[in-house]
C-alpha cells in the first residue's frame, strides 16, 4: 500500500527553522518553567552556540549528544549542531550507569553536553564533555563560551546527505538501539504545514519522538511549552493554564490523563488533538479516552525508526476500534509479508519504506541487517489493510499466536482484562523464556485488586481455555514503565518470581 505526495523543494530543516524563528522576532515560541523565550533570543542563542561549537571543531559528520532537559538551551544547542552541519543526537537514559556507558561508547559521539539537571545521568565515559551551566568535574563551560560569542547570523551548513539526527530506541532490556538519518531524512520527518495556532505541551524525553513535534511546531509558526515531567494532574493543569491545542502520549500516559479526577475540573477546551502512539491501543482504553476528553483524541502508529506511518484523526477516531491505527500517510510505502516469508496484499507482518525514515543504527550492524533490508523496514508488527484503507496493528509477531484456531493478541487480552470490573489497566508481555503470557493487572485507586479467579474467567470466555489456563495473572498497584512511559516489559516478567 502506497500513499504518495509531491515534497515541495527540500531543504534542511535547520533553514526551516531559522527563518521561522527570525519572522518570528519578538513573539513568544518557547513556554517553559523558567519562564518564555521569543523567536529572537532563541535565534540569537542558536548562532552563540554555534559559534562556540565551531571553536570547538564540530563541523560536519561530527555527533554532538545531549543528555538534554527539556530547555531552550537544550535546543539551541541541537539546532546550533545543526547550523555547523554536524548531527545531533538526544540521549536517553535507560537505567543502570553501565547501560548508559555501554550506549555512550556504542554512539562514539565527539562531544557530549550536560545539563545541571541532567548530570547525575551521566556515566563514566571517555568522551569529551562540556557542561551547560555548573556542573561538578566539567570545567569546560559550553554556556560561557557561548555568552562571548556573537549572535549576528551565521550561514547554514547542513547538506542534505551528511549525518543530522539520530533517534534512540526505548532500550527497555538492553542498550538503546539509535537509529540515523541524514538532514534530507530529518526533513521530511519535520515536513508541516503552517499552523500558528498552534501550542504543543512537550513533556516526553526528547530523546524520542517529542522532538519532531518540537521542530514541527517551531517551523509551523506555533508555540512549544516544555514540561519536565508527564504527571498527570500537572499535564492537565498546564493544558488549562497554557490553552494547549496539541498533546502527544504514549498509550499509558493517555490512560492516566484519562483516569485522573482532574479531568472533570479542568478546562480542557482548547485541545484539537490529544493523540496517542503504540501498537498497543484496546477498544477499552479508546472508549475511555473518547468519554472522558471528547471528540479530540487521535491515534498514530509509528516508531523511532520510521516516524509516523499512520494516523487516525479526530473525526475518523471510533472508541470501538474499527478503524485501527487510521490511513498511511502521504509518502509512506507499507507492505506485509505473510508466516511463509512471501509477500501479502493485506495482511503480516508490516514493513515500512518512506523518505523520513533511518537508514540504519548507529553501530548495530547485526540488528541493522535484521530490520533494514533492501531499503524497507522489518518493524516486527503484525498487521492487516481493511478493505477501506485503514491500518490495523495486532502487535508484534512473536507475541502473536494462533490458538485452537484463533489468532491471540496481547491487545485483545487486554482489552478483555480491562473490560473486567475492578481492572483499571492490564498489559500482557509473553515470556518465551518460559513459553507463556504474564499479565500485569492494575486496580482502580483505592480498589482491591480483581479477583484472579474472575480474570481467567474473562479470558477463557472470549479467548479460549488454553489461552486463559497459560496466562499468568500478577496484581500490581501500577504498572512499571519506561523513560519513554511504555510499560517496562522486563520489569513486569521480574515481578513473576522465576
Amino acid at each position: 500500500m502506497t500513499n504518495t505526495a509531491t515534497p515541495p523543494t527540500l531543504r534542511p530543516s535547520i533553514e526551516l527553522v531559522v527563518a521561522a524563528l527570525a519572522a518570528a522576532g519578538d513573539r513568544v515560541v518557547l513556554r517553559h518553567p523558567d519562564g518564555e523565550t521569543t523567536g529572537a533570543e532563541l535565534l540569537a542563542m542558536i548562532h552563540r552556540y554555534a559559534r562556540a561549537l565551531g571553536g570547538l571543531g564540530i563541523g560536519p559528520g561530527d555527533l554532538v549528544a545531549e543528555y538534554g532537559p527539556n530547555r531552550p538551551e537544550a535546543l539551541a544547542v541541537r539546532h546550533a549542531t545543526h547550523l555547523l552541519g554536524a548531527g545531533s543526537c538526544y540521549l536517553s537514559a535507560p537505567p543502570g550507569a553501565d547501560r548508559r556507558a555501554r550506549q555512550l561508547a556504542q554512539l562514539d559521539p565527539r562531544l557530549v553536553v550536560v545539563f545541571p539537571a541532567t548530570a547525575h545521568l551521566l556515566p563514566g565515559t571517555t568522551a569529551p564533555l562540556a557542561a551547560v551551566g555548573p556542573v561538578p568535574g566539567i570545567p569546560l563551560r559550553l554556556d560561557e563560551l557561548a555568552a562571548q560569542q556573537s549572535p549576528a547570523p551565521l550561514d547554514p551548513g547542513a547538506e542534505l546527505d551528511a549525518l543530522g539526527v539520530l533517534l534512540s530506541s526505548g532500550g527497555t532490556t538492553g542498550i538503546p538501539k539509535s537509529s540515523v538519518r541524514d538532514f534530507a531524512a530529518w526533513a521530511h520527518a519535520v515536513a508541516t504545514p503552517p499552523r500558528p495556532e498552534r501550542r504543543q505541551l512537550a513533556s516526553g524525553a526528547e530523546a524520542y519522538l517529542t522532538q519532531i513535534l518540537v521542530t514541527q511546531t517551531l517551523v509551523g509558526g506555533g508555540v512549544v511549552v516544555l514540561r519536565d515531567d508527564s504527571d498527570p494532574a500537572a499535564l492537565l493543569a498546564a493544558i488549562e493554564a497554557e490553552r494547549i491545542t496539541d498533546l502527544f502520549l504514549v498509550e499509558p500516559q493517555l490512560l492516566a490523563l484519562v483516569d485522573h479526577p482532574d479531568v472533570d475540573r479542568r478546562d480542557l477546551s482548547s485541545l484539537r488533538a490529544v493523540t496517542h502512539i503504540g501498537a498497543s491501543a484496546p477498544p477499552a482504553l479508546r472508549r475511555r479516552a473518547r468519554e472522558r476528553l471528547g471528540p479530540v483524541v487521535a491515534h498514530t502508529y509509528g516508531a523511532s525508526e520510521i516516524g509516523i506511518v499512520s494516523a487516525l484523526t479526530p473525526p475518523e477516531y471510533d472508541p470501538d476500534g474499527a478503524h485501527g491505527a487510521g490511513r498511511i500517510r502521504p509518502g509512506v510505502e507499507v507492505r506485509f509479508r505473510g508466516a511463509d516469508g512471501a509477500l501479502d496484499p493485506s495482511s503480516g507482518t508490516i514493513e515500512v519504506r518512506s523518505p523520513a525514515m533511518a537508514h540504519g543504527y548507529r553501530h548495530r550492524p547485526q540488528e541493522q541487517a535484521e530490520h533494514f533490508v533492501d531499503g524497507w523496514y522489518r518493524t516486527g508488527d503484525l498487521g492487516r489493510l481493511d478493505a477501506e484503507g485503514y491500518l490495523h496493528i495486532l502487535g508484534r509477531a512473536a507475541d502473536c499466536a494462533v490458538v485452537d484456531g484463533r489468532l491471540v493478541t496481547p491487545t485483545g487480552v487486554e482489552d478483555t482484562l480491562m473490560r473486567v470490573p475492578g481492572v483499571r489497566y492490564a498489559v500482557v508481555v509473553v515470556d518465551p523464556a518460559h513459553d507463556r503470557r504474564v499479565a500485569a493487572v492494575a486496580p482502580w485507586a483505592g480498589s482491591a485488586p480483581a479477583a484472579v479467579a474472575t480474570c481467567r474467567d474473562a479470558v477463557a470466555a472470549e479467548h479460549g481455555d488454553a489461552v486463559a489456563a497459560g496466562l499468568v495473572l500478577v496484581a500490581m498497584d501500577e504498572v512499571p514503565l519506561t523513560e519513554q512511559g511504555k510499560p517496562d516489559r522486563a520489569a513486569i516478567l521480574s515481578r513473576t518470581g522465576s
